[in-house]
């Protein structure tokens, strides 16, 4: 089967690779189409240690082709997700609070295990959750991390119907959280981002107010407008786009980090305290975020921006996205289908 694996040259090789026979608890997906996170550009280079020869990929959809032994979960022809959380230990008191994406066994997909930028991918059963009905597969690609991701930080950011959301960062992750942000709770969302073109389409999709922060101070913005946000989720990279989260927020209100910039932020100690706003780190949901998020995508209430691309593409995608192009998100096409 055709694989992306990682390079010692921080290069993706498409390779020719063989699967091992299924275990116990196990299942073979047959995998329709699997998109490209920023995540994948981490490992790919390095940043996260040296994850040569892996199979890439942790936004994967597949069709179940054969189930091991033990596996009742899940039954041939189902249609399933390969997840960045591939499996966590089960037993520890993360995994039996709701916390298991905490796990500190925690195995994820594309970086610990190999993933499911390839035509078929092994899955622990139990972990990888069925697609709706009425989903279209590359639409689930991206809501199985980037959808989920951001959904479960505005879970955590406490929002609550009609109150503001201030989301920091337009692209891929960006745009979900604004769709998630407004239609599923119903909060009034401000789309801050210095690209005017990706401003443009949060408008287009419904947010209630866009600031290009390279050209006007986002936080004094908020703050004048709407008494700052009840809420900030921080999906850029940017060191800066944190420190003004922190700033853009009412007393009491939260800011949830979501995107991973290498530098540390401000925190002003007193602010903190006098006012009480917290700060949060939310990563990716657990299996029933995912199974929530995925709902939303059926009904209609969340349409992720996808554009299909052969395997062969996947170089050139990093590229893209190391030099800011892309638009929404790239997903490699394995054959996928609607539901």
């Amino acid at each position: 089967m055709k694989a992306a694996i990682t390079r010692k040259d921080h290069k993706v090789e498409v390779v020719d690779k063989k699967l091992r026979p299924l275990q116990y608890g196990e299942a073979l997906l047959s995998i329709e189409c699997c998109g490209v996170c920023h995540t994948d550009l981490h490992v790919k280079n390095g940043d996260y240690g040296d994850k040569t020869g892996v199979v890439l990929g942790h936004e994967g959809i597949g069709i179940v082709k054969e189930v091991g032994p033990g596996v009742n979960s899940l039954k041939v022809g189902d249609r399933a997700s390969v997840a960045w959380f591939f499996e966590g230990c089960g037993h520890c008191e993360y995994c039996i609070s709701g916390n298991e994406t905490l796990c500190r066994s925690v195995k994820n997909a594309g970086y610990t295990v190999d993933g499911a930028m390839a035509e078929e991918c092994i899955v622990t059963a139990k972990y990888s959750v069925k697609v709706p009905d009425g989903l279209d597969s590359a639409a689930a690609s991206s809501i199985s991390c980037a959808g989920v991701t951001t959904y479960k930080a505005i879970k955590v950011s406490g929002v609550k119907a009609g109150q503001w959301i201030a989301i920091y960062g337009a692209g891929g992750l960006g745009n979900l959280a604004m769709q998630y942000a407004k239609n599923v709770f119903n909060a009034k969302t401000i789309i801050i981002d210095v690209n005017d073109g990706a401003l443009a389409l949060a408008k287009e999709m419904g947010a209630d107010m866009v600031i290009n922060s390279r050209e006007q101070d986002a936080a004094k913005i908020i703050q004048e407008k709407c008494g700052g946000a009840h809420a900030a989720v921080v999906t850029a990279v940017q060191k800066v786009a944190f420190n003004s989260a922190v700033d853009a927020v009412r007393a009491g209100g939260c800011v949830v980090a979501v995107g991973l910039p290498p530098e540390a932020m401000n925190l002003s100690i007193p602010r903190l305290v006098f006012d009480g706003i917290k700060v949060i780190g939310s990563l990716v949901g657990t299996r029933e975020d995912l199974a929530e998020a995925f709902q939303f995508g059926a009904e209609g209430k969340v349409v992720p921006k996808t554009t299909m691309r052969p395997i062969e593409d996947i170089n050139d995608i990093f590229e893209e996205m190391e030099q800011g192009k892309i638009r929404g998100r790239m997903v490699i096409d394995f054959g996928s289908k609607s539901a």
